[in-house]
């Protein structure tokens, strides 16, 4: 046993260990060569100590000398050490992730709290590494100050992961229509905000009035709001919705325990609040005759057996312009929407006029091209073309509460880079409506996300 301890306290041994160990995490996992530039500093923090003999010595006989000096010192290099830790941990391991919104209801409840695997589909290196730790996009305690600085800007990169994204994964990733906010309300979508003034005060005063009102800033892809839905289609895939139910090449969607929809259900007398409460519905609105409700298949069959029910039927949207692409004449819906192509990395696709509104984003946004349409032709960085060749993997993304999910079909694909990870489990689950101890859902602690 003395003979391992002194093996192992041998600092050429030591520095072998952690030379290697740092290689195959920060160099050959990131694919970054500039990281070799780490080794020496363990090499002299193993063998040379030079940095030790010329400055570390110095604190060494500071906290020798002085009490307060040392306590204070040893309270600052557990925070460091322990932000470090964490930071490395959220950046290549997994994150938490709680349920703020309603649009995955009833697979993943508001107030679930879930670990976010980042192994899963391989960790994404930030685009902003100069960043206040344990923040998203906003200094804690505002509203508008930017916890990042893009002084430093990073390519996207993506480590390797265990896998890929497959249908039916609940996935966490960046909003893509975040790149751009309006400061003092960022609760509300740019482009739907845009759209309605330009729809009101014509294209050009429209953006101006908007401008003139708000502050509008832009989001590098990693400070951009986190959504939580799941991948309905990946890569290549042909996507369609009839009458609510996904299709995608040709088959219809697996079912999936949760899945709710609006109903509309006409009464002879008001639901009491027992009975609301009894049947689990949480989100409903009505006049005691009339309700609109989101209701599972099964919470839909038990309500349509009560004796005050008249009638209950699945509200069906018509054609509006409320969805992506936003076509200038309604041609899709929530409920019956496509056929769409989901791009895929080197792809090839003909463009032509019907179908430039689909991929105009990404072309423009996410792959930061030019695109102009002249004389019935059309220009990508200035070159007439009528084809192009996707740069990214894309995806297309639904809650599961599918007439109160803001998702895909508002906005469009998903681009890989900005993927953040897998939903794995629930390890909390809190009611807002209970108090403690009675707010902890007990049966939902530590549940695996299907």
């Amino acid at each position: 046993m003395n003979k391992i301890r002194r093996f192992f306290r041998n600092k050429w041994v030591g520095f072998t260990l952690t030379a290697l160990l740092y290689t195959l995490w920060f160099v050959v996992w990131t694919g970054n060569l500039w990281l070799l530039l780490g080794l020496p500093i363990i090499y002299d923090l193993y063998i040379s100590r030079y940095f030790y003999r010329y400055v570390w010595c110095h604190n060494v006989k500071m906290c020798q000398r002085s009490k307060t000096y040392k306590t204070a010192y040893e309270w600052i290099n557990a925070v460091v050490f322990a932000t470090v830790v964490a930071s490395l941990v959220h950046i290549f391991i997994f994150q938490m992730y709680v349920i703020p919104t309603s649009s995955m209801e009833k697979s993943l409840l508001v107030g679930d709290y879930l670990y976010v695997s980042k192994v899963a589909y391989g960790p994404q290196m930030p685009n902003t590494p100069l960043s206040f730790p344990f923040v998203h996009h906003t200094m804690p305690f505002s509203q508008t100050k930017k916890s990042f600085s893009e002084a430093v800007k990073w390519p996207y990169h993506r480590l390797r992961g265990l896998g890929g994204i497959e249908r039916n994964d609940v996935v966490v990733f960046n909003f893509p229509a975040g790149d751009t906010v309006l400061l003092e309300n960022q609760a509300v979508s740019y482009y739907d905000t845009l759209r309605s003034y330009e729809e009101s005060f014509g294209e050009e005063e429209g953006r101006k009035q908007l401008n003139a009102k708000y502050t509008v800033i832009s989001r590098p892809v990693d400070k951009r709001e986190n959504y939580i839905k799941r991948c309905v289609a990946i890569p290549g895939d042909s996507l369609e919705v009839r009458d609510g139910q996904v299709w995608v090449n040709g088959l219809p969607q697996e079912p999936i325990d949760g899945l709710q929809y609006m109903y509309v259900v006409q009464t002879s007398s008001p639901f009491s609040q027992y009975a609301i409460d009894n049947l689990g519905i949480t989100e409903f609105s009505g006049n005691g005759s009339v309700y609109y409700m989101y209701l599972t298949q099964d919470a839909a069959d038990k309500i349509r057996q009560l004796e005050n029910v008249v009638s209950i039927r699945r509200y069906v949207y018509t054609p509006n312009t409320d969805v992506f692409p936003q076509w200038e004449t309604p041609r899709w819906s929530q409920d019956n929407y496509g056929p769409i192509w989901i791009p895929a990395k080197g792809a090839t696709v003909e463009l032509t006029a019907e179908n430039l509104p689909l991929y105009r984003r990404i072309i423009e946004t996410y792959e930061g091209h030019t695109l102009e349409q002249r004389d019935g032709e059309i220009f990508i960085d200035g070159e007439q073309t009528s084809s192009y060749t996707f740069g990214m993997d894309y995806y297309w993304m639904m809650g599961d509460n599918r007439h109160n999910s803001a998702d895909s079909r508002f906005w469009g694909f998903v681009p890989e880079d900005h993927i953040v990870g897998k939903a794995s489990f629930v390890w909390l689950s809190l009611d807002a409506n209970k108090r403690f101890p009675a707010n902890i859902r007990w049966g939902r602690l530590f549940r695996k996300v299907k």
